[in-house]
């Protein structure tokens, strides 16, 4: 059976609007973002060629256009045969109605509800929290959406086939909480850990349903920092 190996890529960096929780702002990669793509593009091949991998040729990306933009540089400058795929299930975390709203507003929106208690101080790192607004959920919950997408997508795979490597560009917070549901990452780890722009790393999907890193770094987080796109 051949081997079956997920690149997980946190998009490049972007246009992102200041204070707000980035996860489903609309913009575009900004010039920094482009070199975080290509960038990733050579760690691909040069690992794909470490370890003769194949490549897939569906890149899964997610909807907002900083991940296409992402996937697409890749895949440009890998020089290959593609097909770029959208998901709505590989987003990151979603606030619901308050959508690209700063910070600030959406605490406001809260605290001016009657209906709802304050929202804890992390509330944006905070794994488990879910915003009391419609279409909210926690970090968890879009974890183990992207973890479930994962699963299913490579293993379609082909199980007699040669050791395949698939690109799935996303989202830093929702790969990290896959991860954890995926059994890669321990709990406490997520809130230590984060994703470099543009810098893929590698997860295997064992035959027994198992999932393990083989290679590529996370990012420490800085002491006290907030999750950030």
């Amino acid at each position: 059976m051949g081997r079956r190996i997920a690149a997980i890529i946190r998009h490049g960096d972007y246009h992102q609007t200041p204070g707000a929780p980035s996860a489903h702002q609309p913009y575009p990669l900004n010039a920094d973002g482009k070199k975080h793509a290509v960038e990733a593009a050579t760690i691909i091949q040069n690992v794909q060629r470490q370890f003769d991998w194949i490549l897939a040729k569906e890149i899964d990306s997610s909807q907002m256009l900083r991940a296409w933009q992402t996937a697409d540089i890749i895949a440009h400058t890998l020089d290959i045969q593609h097909e770029l795929l959208c998901f709505d299930e590989l987003a990151e975390r979603c606030v619901g109605s308050a959508a690209n709203l700063t910070a600030d507003k959406i605490v406001k929106i809260i605290h001016d509800d009657p209906r709802y208690d304050e929202p804890p101080v992390n509330w944006k790192s905070n794994s488990e929290y879910c915003l009391p607004l419609q279409g909210a959920e926690s970090l968890l919950e879009a974890g183990k959406r992207v973890a479930e997408h994962l699963i299913s997508r490579l293993s379609g795979l082909p199980a007699n086939g040669p050791d395949t490597l698939k690109l799935f560009v996303g989202h830093g917070a929702a790969f990290r909480h896959a991860a954890f549901h995926l059994g890669v990452l321990q709990y406490d780890d997520i809130a230590h850990l984060s994703m470099f722009h543009g810098r893929p790393v590698f997860i295997e999907l064992l035959p027994d349903g198992r999932w393990t890193h083989i290679t590529g770094e996370w990012k420490i987080r800085p002491v006290n920092s907030e999750f950030r796109d």
